[in-house]
C-alpha cells in the first residue's frame, strides 16, 4: 500500500505534468503538425538508450531516433561527459574570424573520415537546412567568382527534401512544404531520375551551377531507395557536364546505411557533402557543409570574394565536443561493424508483416518504410489519415514513431539491439492490426 505521502508526490507530478500539457497546447506552435484539435501532447521528459520516457513514467522505444537524429542513445555517458567537460571551460565562443580546438579538431578528423580524401573544407553551421543553404549559396558564388556568370540554375529530384530555408526548400520537390513559396526561391528544374537528367537540353545544362541529391534514399519521399549505381551514374555525368554535385547526407549520414557515409557505397566523391542530424550524435544543433580546395580557393582574397553567410551560434562548442565524442563512441564501440545484422534483422522482421494493409516495405541499412494502402492497392482517402492512426496505436505497444503520409517510418538509433528491433516489428504489427480493421 501507497503511504500518504507518496501517493501525494505522485498527484503532484501528475498535476505538473497536467500543467504543462495546458501549457503547452496553449501557447507552443509545433513544426509539422496540424494544430486543429491539438489537445494531448505527449511530454517526453527523459530518455536511456534507444528508450524516451514521458512525464508520467512510461517508456517508449524511440523508433524514428527522435526525427532521425539519434545515433547512439540518449543519455550515452561518453557524450554526457564530454558536453560536460566542455561546459566547465566554455560553452559557446564566436567563430566569425575567431578559432577554437574543439572545431579545429573537428574539421581534421571529418576531412580524413571521408574517403578519397578530395573534401579538404568544411563550413559550419547549425542544421540539415542551413548545411544545405551554404552548397547552394557557395555553388553560386563560386561561378560568379570564376567567370561563370550565367550558371546560376540548379537541378533536383521529384518529392525530394532537402530542408526549409528558402534557398534549400527551393531544392525540394514535395508541394506541401514548398508550393506557395516557389515564386521566391531559387531556380530549379526538378527530374525523376537519369533519363530525365540526360534529356535536359544542352543549353540548360550549361546554365546549371549545382545539382542536389539524397544519395542512395529519399527520406520524406516515403522512404523511396534510388536504383543500385545511380550515384555513380549522376557522378559521372556531373563531370561530363561540367556541373558540380551536391550530396545531402543530413538523413544518410553517419552510419544510417550502413556505412559512414552513403556514398561510400558507390565510391563517390560530391563537391559538396552536406552534415548534420546525427552529426553531434543527436545531441545538439550543429551542421557542415564540406567542400574540395577548388571550391574554397575561387573564395580567396580580398573582402569582395569572402563568403558572407553564417549563424550566431556557428560552430558551437558544446555541439563540437559532441560531434568529436560520438565520433569516438563509432571507434571505440565498433558501431559500425556491428550494424549488418541488425539491418539483416530489421529486414528479416519487417518482411513477416503480413495484413491487407501492408503494400510495400522500403529499406536502406537502418532506415526503413512500411506503406500502407487499401486491399485493392489504392491509397487511403487523406481524410483518414491512417498513418497517424497506426503510429498513435504504436503508443500502445511502447513504440513511438512519425508517419510519411501513410507510411510508417522505423529508424531507431545505432544502438538498438536485435531484441529491440523485434519488439519495434510486433509493436509495428500490432499497431497496424488495431487502426486497419
Amino acid at each position: 500500500m501507497r503511504t500518504g505521502g507518496a501517493t501525494k508526490e505522485v498527484d503532484d507530478e501528475q498535476t505538473q505534468a497536467d500543467r504543462w500539457a495546458e501549457w503547452d497546447v496553449a501557447h507552443c506552435w509545433h513544426p509539422f503538425t496540424p494544430h486543429g484539435g491539438w489537445t494531448d501532447p505527449l511530454l517526453l521528459a527523459g530518455g536511456e538508450g534507444a528508450w524516451l520516457i514521458d512525464a508520467g513514467g512510461r517508456r517508449y522505444l524511440d523508433g524514428n531516433s527522435s526525427i532521425w537524429t539519434n545515433l547512439h542513445g540518449h543519455r550515452h555517458p561518453r557524450l554526457d561527459a564530454a558536453v560536460n567537460a566542455q561546459l566547465a571551460r566554455v560553452a559557446h565562443t564566436s567563430f566569425l574570424g575567431y578559432a577554437h580546438p574543439p572545431a579545429a579538431e573537428l574539421a581534421k578528423r571529418l576531412v580524413d573520415l571521408v574517403p578519397g580524401g578530395g573534401l579538404e573544407r568544411v563550413f559550419f553551421s547549425d542544421d540539415g537546412s542551413t548545411a544545405v543553404e551554404v552548397a547552394v549559396k557557395m555553388a553560386i558564388q563560386f561561378r560568379q567568382q570564376t567567370g561563370q556568370e550565367k550558371r546560376t540554375g540548379f537541378i533536383a529530384f521529384e518529392n525530394a527534401y532537402h530542408g526549409d530555408t528558402m534557398g534549400a526548400s527551393s531544392l525540394g520537390g514535395v508541394s506541401r512544404f514548398f508550393e506557395r513559396f516557389r515564386a521566391f526561391g531559387m531556380p530549379v528544374t526538378h527530374v525523376a531520375g537519369m533519363e530525365d537528367l540526360r534529356r535536359l537540353p544542352d543549353a540548360q545544362v550549361r546554365e546549371t551551377a549545382a545539382v542536389a541529391i539524397e544519395p542512395l534514399v529519399q527520406g520524406v519521399n516515403e522512404v523511396r531507395v534510388w536504383p543500385a549505381g545511380m550515384l555513380r551514374e549522376l557522378r559521372a555525368w556531373c563531370d561530363e557536364a561540367g556541373v558540380q554535385l551536391i550530396l545531402d547526407e543530413v538523413l544518410t549520414g553517419f552510419g544510417r546505411t550502413g556505412r559512414m557515409f552513403a556514398c561510400e557505397h558507390e565510391a563517390v566523391t560530391p563537391d559538396y557533402l552536406c552534415l548534420a542530424k546525427g552529426l553531434t550524435g543527436g545531441y545538439l544543433p550543429l551542421a557542415a557543409t564540406m567542400t574540395t580546395r577548388e571550391v574554397f580557393e575561387a573564395f580567396l582574397g580580398g573582402p569582395e570574394k569572402a563568403f558572407y553567410y553564417g549563424h550566431s551560434y556557428t560552430a558551437n562548442q558544446l555541439g563540437c565536443a559532441a560531434a568529436l565524442a560520438s565520433l569516438d563512441v563509432f571507434a571505440e564501440e565498433g558501431v559500425l561493424a556491428r550494424l549488418p545484422r541488425k539491418i539483416d534483422a530489421l529486414r528479416d522482421g519487417l518482411a513477416q508483416l503480413a495484413h491487407p494493409a501492408v503494400h510495400e516495405v522500403r529499406q536502406c541499412g537502418l532506415i526503413a518504410g512500411v506503406e500502407l494502402r487499401q486491399p485493392d492497392g489504392e491509397r487511403f482517402p487523406a481524410e483518414e489519415r491512417v498513418g497517424e492512426r497506426v503510429c498513435r496505436a504504436a503508443r500502445e505497444h511502447a513504440l513511438l514513431t512519425r508517419p510519411i503520409r501513410d507510411t510508417i517510418v522505423v529508424m531507431p538509433p545505432l544502438c538498438v539491439t536485435e531484441e529491440e528491433i523485434a519488439m519495434v516489428v510486433d509493436a509495428v504489427g500490432k499497431a497496424i492490426a488495431a487502426a486497419c480493421k
